[in-house]
């Protein structure tokens, strides 16, 4: 072990150019490194949205319903327990042409194998319901199978949520026109799957226009005229009653009779100030338009959300550029932003090298304090890439991405290399300062360290293998950490034992040089 050291510190131009191409190759990898934020998980169960056009029946919506229960009670008769599902509600709203399912999958013992996980089984019903070759096939409503989001509170889904803004000049039919555009190219793109519009179903509504004139000249108040369209229509509680020991309130309403039809606003009258009643006939109009149920605004501005999820195999951070890129293609007067998960999604990655770099410098100072030196830090700082190199390539070629899990895997092998590197770097300077030659020193610092650091390299290793290869619940985190703590462990361990010696020659040498020329001009 010893030659082998002594060979690799005495061809150092071999050697840096080798430590040149790690730092690069890492550089490479890590721009091609997927982002993220959060891994979906696997957590048991599956959300189930599907919404029919505007007015159409509780029966028809019953008959949807109906075909998403039986196919998950026939096809996916394996790999679930239960499914509940109602009509009259969504994650929109309340209304009848629409409704919600939540299917409880079996326990993860059971599902072996990624065709049987929560992302697989929704691709599959949702191929099953889009698919008119199949018997499950929904025709005349969007349907949509969705893993719920990884965390409660920051959205229902486990998607991306976009709000795509109206700028300063923009009508809201411009704004619908932009969202109507975006809307088709997200559901053409290969990069985007389920893209949605959240709440921005358009309904026939009944309009009601008040002749402002006639209402002052007639006597009326506006406020007179909303309660007894409330009490007509809606019903307004007046008081209280004891029935059987119990307190019931009383609430008034008109008889269904009464306000069934559109006309039968023209029944009714409003007292004015002089007493008189006067008929809603003599200050208002009726006409039906199609409009959304609510207007949403975001930030003070009106905007529509459009909920989508990354397709399979796509990262959310990718799917999240692809939506930026399609909107700019938009009207030029469009804003966007985003909101829920996305947003704390593109929140962290901004802040990600901030991180990493005040890790070094608390890692710098510590080790400044500990050698009583600024120059001895330097050569333990410039291991980090030995790490960084296999944490990067083991997450890459499993497939996995640049969330807030693999940070924390940086950040823990940034620790274990300066470790190593502190451990070799402690006994070389021991043998410097007790007269040894750079190079006899390091070699010997190396070779005495070798078996510890192998064998605390193992040791950590085999703790984290489990995490490597975990299943079930919150798998996809632990699978993310796992794999980047064991590829940057092996790489620090195998390349820290001869680069670390290397780096501290280099830097005493380049030091010294610099000490001897401010000694000269002195």
């Amino acid at each position: 072990m010893a030659l082998g050291i002594f060979k690799f510190i005495n061809a150092p131009f071999k050697s840096l150019a080798a430590y040149i191409a790690i730092i690069v190759v890492s550089i490479l990898f890590f721009i091609k490194l997927p982002t993220g934020f959060i891994p979906p998980e696997d957590q048991g169960d599956l959300m189930i949205q599907f919404t029919l056009p505007a007015g159409a029946s509780v029966t028809r919506s019953e008959k949807i319903e109906k075909t998403i229960r039986d196919y998950f009670l026939t096809e996916e008769k394996n790999t679930i327990n239960s499914i509940f599902s109602i009509v009259g509600f969504t994650f929109s709203g309340n209304g009848q042409n629409g409704g919600l399912g939540f299917v409880e999958l079996k326990n993860w013992d059971q599902r072996a194998g990624t065709e049987n996980s929560a992302d697989s089984i929704a691709n599959r019903a949702m191929k099953n319901f889009t698919d008119n070759t199949s018997k499950y096939f929904i025709r005349d409503a969007q349907v949509f199978v969705m893993n719920p989001s990884s965390v409660p509170g920051l959205g229902n889904t486990d998607g991306f949520e976009f709000q795509l803004q109206a700028g300063a000049k923009m009508t809201r039919d411009d704004l619908v026109e932009a969202k109507d555009s975006l809307l088709k190219r997200v559901n053409s793109n290969k990069l985007i799957a389920n893209g949605r519009i959240e709440g921005t179903e358009e309904t026939p509504q009944l309009k009601l226009d008040y002749d402002k004139k006639k209402i002052f000249s007639l006597g009326l108040s506006y406020d007179d005229i909303d309660n007894t369209l409330n009490t007509a229509w809606a019903g307004s509680y007046v008081n209280d009653f004891i029935d059987k020991s119990r307190i019931k309130r009383v609430y008034v309403q008109a008889d269904a009779q009464y306000r069934s039809k559109p006309e039968d606003l023209y029944q009714w009258n409003v007292k004015n100030n002089q007493n008189k009643m006067v008929s809603f006939e003599e200050f208002t109009d009726i006409s039906w338009k199609t409009t959304e149920k609510s207007l949403r605004r975001y930030n003070g501005l009106a905007s529509y959300l459009i909920q989508g999820e990354a397709a399979l195999g796509i990262s959310s951070g990718v799917a999240m550029d692809e939506m930026e890129r399609l909107a700019k293609l938009n009207n030029k007067d469009t804003k966007y932003a985003w909101s829920g998960l996305s947003y704390h999604e593109r929140l962290s990655s901004g802040q990600a090298i901030y991180l990493y770099a005040l890790s070094l410098v608390v890692i710098f100072l510590c080790l400044a304090a500990l050698y009583e030196s600024w120059i001895i830090p330097f050569s333990v700082l410039l291991a980090v890439p030995l790490g960084v190199i296999g944490a990067v390539i083991a997450v890459y070629f499993r497939g996995l991405n640049n969330d807030i899990y693999f940070q924390v895997t940086l950040l823990t092998t940034i620790g274990l290399v300066s470790k190593n590197a502190i451990l070799i770097v402690e006994f070389v300077e021991n043998a410097y300062k007790r007269g040894e030659s750079l190079t006899v020193a390091a070699v010997e610092g190396a070779t005495l360290r070798f078996r510890p650091i192998i064998m605390t390299s193992l040791a950590f290793i085999a703790g984290i293998i489990p995490l490597a290869i975990s299943t079930g619940a919150g798998a996809n985190s632990r699978i993310s950490i796992g794999t980047g703590i064991i590829g940057g462990t092996l790489t620090a361990t195998v390349l820290a034992i001869f680069y670390v010696p290397l780096l501290f020659i280099l830097i005493k040498k380049v030091f010294k040089r610099k000490e001897q020329k401010a000694t000269k001009n002195v």
